[in-house]
């Protein structure tokens, strides 16, 4: 298992990754589903490679072999990193490789960007994920903002959602 930045080429395999851990039948295998609480996609190629190749954003894969098993996309903002769209293949999670994963990029966002704190934001709907988070060091803000229906990011199925916002002193 190898921790490397993502590159252009990796923009469709990551997509349908991302895809695959959050919406749809094969997102249930894994515990990261949003299947009942959005419809429509995650992402899509073009966002991915957005990420890709903006200044201050990157995304940090896990890979076994010639195979994506996870990733996760990083946003310098300020003094801190933004964690998101933490994924591990639907299959393979709740064996360790999210929490290397994440291990990894606290690490990379305090040597590349020099970040103090990484923030990320976690449906409020989700107690489950949010308590995950919390086991990892992560702290409750408090600070909640509502969720903005996208064609790329998904339609609601329920009203109301919201998205806290978590934090970590790294």
């Amino acid at each position: 298992m190898q921790f490397r930045e993502a590159v252009v080429e990796d923009a469709a395999p990551v997509a349908a990754l991302v895809n695959s851990c959050y919406r749809g039948d094969s997102s249930r295998e894994g515990w990261t589903t949003e299947a009942d609480l959005l419809d429509g996609t995650r992402t899509n190629e073009e966002e991915i490679r957005s990420l890709i190749t903006s200044a201050g954003s990157l995304i940090l894969l896990c890979a076994e072999g010639d195979e994506i098993i996870g990733s996760v996309h990083l946003q310098q903002e300020g003094s801190s990193g933004y964690l998101g769209m933490l994924v591990v293949k639907p299959g393979l999670q709740g064996a360790g490789l999210g929490r290397q994963l994440m291990e990894s990029a606290e690490h990379l966002v305090r040597a590349k960007w020099g970040s103090r704190r990484m923030t990320m934001n976690v449906f409020t709907a989700r107690p489950e994920l949010i308590a995950y988070y919390e086991r990892r060091g992560y702290r409750r803000t408090g600070k909640a903002k509502p969720f903005e229906p996208h064609d790329v990011h998904g339609i609601p199925r329920v009203e109301g959602l919201e998205l806290e916002v978590l934090e970590k002193d790294l």
